[in-house]
């Protein structure tokens, strides 16, 4: 491990700063937005917008790169994020929020892509599990730290605005100077949606749902929090509870999945946020009580979107890995586009409650389909090696994570 940190501490410790940057934004505007009297469905818009700039992002930014090259793509995606980040105080309109957001998505969507193809090209086939593993402790971590800082400033100011600017600008600093090359990047081949949907249907169902899921989750939790009346302070333990659960729950989870069917866990965990999110949402709990639910949602929601990635590379080639990866994070973001508009909508509807409603319909939802696809096909004979991954991820790191299971499992 060491031996890898040594060779990709630029990319980790820029990679650390933009996340911890990107989600300092992403709760102070749920925050922000709703102090100024824009409504949940206003500000569902606004989060939803990240998510579609997310999917055009990454589905353009592999021709960005191969046209310009990796560095004035990481360069000009970099500066427009640092740019974008500091007009938000000065432009206090939902309907311009929600197209600098599409904007941030785009721009964060390239980003990614550029890093994780650096990471890829710069470690060894003996390393890339590390270094995967490495990359998703840091994106974590990066997201856990940046909910910290939420408590020096005030979300009125332009304070909190500002040093998600400054973190996203330092960023590139340690990535644009390291020494190693930069890689060169290939287009990979389309798999279609039928055929995606006809190799694994639990995948690509599990992909729309687990998108939904997610948007909804990070989207709205600061918007839910603000409507409940919590303090700053709160909100931001809030949402690291969602963080700290999902970086809690991976290697337990990973551990099982690598021993039994992973539908079986995955419904299993669908029920189990199914009624936590029922209890939460039915149940006045006191705040204490809340922190507990959010590191279970958390705890599911990630580890779940890993095992979605593991089950459907139980059935693929190694051949289709990369085609299968885009199509995946295509359905992820596409997915994530209805969960911040429909919580939105719902939370206007029944209240703050609204959060936990539409997030166990969802669960609700995913464990009826599991139910069903068990009784119509059973287990692989061979399961491949589960490796946690983040939902913020690009094709290049699923790519690589997909291949990776493979080899696990002793598989070509």
């Amino acid at each position: 491990m060491l031996k890898v940190l040594a060779q990709t501490w630029p990319l980790m410790v820029g990679v650390m700063l933009l996340m911890v940057g990107n989600g300092v934004q992403g709760t102070l505007l749920g925050i922000r937005g709703t102090l100024e009297s824009f409504s949940t469905f206003e500000m569902s818009i606004v989060m939803s917008a990240y998510f579609l700039g997310f999917l055009i992002g990454s589905r353009l930014a592999p021709a960005m790169i191969r046209n310009v090259g990796h560095v004035r793509v990481f360069a000009a995606l970099g500066s427009l994020i640092s740019a974008v980040l500091v007009l938000y105080p000065m432009l206090v309109e939902w309907q311009v929020w929600a197209i600098m957001r599409v904007v941030i998505g785009f721009g964060f969507a390239g980003i990614y892509i550029t890093a994780e193809s650096w990471l890829n090209n710069t470690v060894t086939n003996e390393t890339r599990g590390q270094a995967l593993s490495a990359y998703m402790i840091v994106q974590m971590l990066g997201i856990v730290a940046s909910q910290a800082l939420l408590g020096f400033g005030d979300p009125f100011g332009y304070e909190l605005f500002l040093i998600p600017s400054i973190l996203v600008s330092l960023a590139f600093m340690p990535i644009l100077l390291a020494t190693s090359p930069a890689p060169t990047f290939d287009e990979s081949a389309r798999l279609g949606f039928r055929e995606l949907f006809k190799i694994s249907p639990v995948g690509f169902v599990g992909m729309l749902i687990s998108g939904g899921v997610f948007s909804a989750m990070f989207g709205m939790a600061s918007v839910y929090g603000t409507l409940s009346l919590m303090s700053f302070q709160q909100i931001a333990m809030f949402t690291t509870a969602l963080y700290v659960g999902g970086l809690i729950f991976q290697y337990p989870v990973g551990l099982l999945s690598d021993r039994m069917d992973r539908r079986t866990i995955m419904l299993w965990m669908s029920v189990a946020a199914t009624l936590v999110m029922a209890v939460a949402a039915f149940v006045k709990l006191p705040f204490v009580a809340l922190l507990v639910v959010a590191a279970i949602l958390g705890g599911i929601t990630y580890p779940m979107y890993s095992l979605i990635i593991a089950y459907t590379n139980d059935y693929l080639q190694k051949e289709q890995m990369a085609a299968a990866s885009a199509g995946l994070i295509f359905l992820n973001g596409f997915g994530a586009i209805f969960g911040p508009l429909v919580t939105g909508w719902l939370m206007g509807v029944v209240g703050p409650m609204g959060f936990f409603l539409f997030i166990g319909l969802l669960y609700a939802l995913h464990s009826g389909y599991i139910v069903w696809r068990m009784s119509r096909r059973a287990a692989p004979a061979v399961a491949g090696a589960y490796r946690g991954m983040s939902p913020t991820a690009s094709s290049v790191a699923a790519t690589a994570v997909l291949e990776r299971g493979q080899e696990g499992s002793g598989r070509s």
